[in-house]
């Protein structure tokens, strides 16, 4: 059964169409990569799979018991966020917050699975640094912790290596690899790097400029040619 499907789906904002007739379903387990030309909606989609943003047509629906609190995300940082006076504990605790509901205060298991987390990104000894001291890789690490804390079942990562450089950025994919195979945590990530997505995705959604070229097996999407147009697009600008 599909954890989450998207039906005929059109995406915008204050009235204007970006993308029609999105169609897609995710399994537990899988790790999808959506790739496009910048202004496809690659991050409208997220935002409206998240419920921040509606679709202007069609549904998202989630399936296989998927809450929509049990959803983790790590959106693209701003500079105000990269700023910010905390811990890396506190941050990384605050994935429970949508959880919380009026309790004040986090339980002994929250805090355990917390720390649990911070361990598996490697920054269990960054625990009492603040976080504005951390490099970009090792804030990444905090922020996707905190995604773990909120995630039972699925993450949703918008360009997690965005602005890092490429051995961090490198490290990045293999600690989101891991945690898919190894942990069974289904993955949604947004890449711009067309080779990073077909080495560690098994799943391609592709969007246009006004509808999706390719959703299927990454092996289906590199044998389709559309992944060799897109790379000349990008070599050219």
């Amino acid at each position: 059964m599909a954890l989450l499907t998207c039906k005929d789906v059109t995406l915008g904002y204050e009235g204007m169409v970006v993308t029609e007739n999105v169609n897609f379903s995710i399994k537990h387990g899988d790790y999808l990569c959506i790739v496009g030309e910048n202004g496809s909606g690659k991050s409208t989609l997220m935002k409206t799979i998240l419920k921040l943003v509606n679709p202007l047509k069609g549904e998202i629906i989630t399936g296989d018991g998927l809450k929509q609190k049990e959803i983790g995300y790590l959106p693209q940082q701003t500079m105000v966020q990269r700023d910010f006076p905390a811990s890396v504990s506190e941050i990384v605790l605050s994935g429970y917050l949508n959880r919380c509901g009026l309790r004040p205060f986090y339980t002994k298991g929250e805090k355990r699975l917390a720390e649990d987390n911070m361990r598996k990104m490697d920054i269990l000894d960054l625990k009492d640094q603040c976080y504005r001291e951390l490099s970009g890789g090792q804030q990444q690490r905090v922020l996707l912790a905190r995604a773990l804390c909120a995630a039972k079942k699925m993450i949703l990562l918008d360009e997690p290596v965005s602005g890092l450089d490429p051995k961090v950025a490198r490290e990045m994919y293999e600690l989101i690899y891991k945690l898919n195979k190894e942990d069974g945590i289904t993955v949604v990530m947004i890449s711009h790097d067309i080779n990073e997505a077909v080495r560690y995705a098994d799943k391609i959604l592709h969007i246009g400029s006004n509808s999706p070229l390719f959703f299927g097996d990454t092996r289906d999407y590199v044998k389709s040619g559309i992944a060799d147009s897109f790379i000349r697009t990008k070599e050219a600008e």
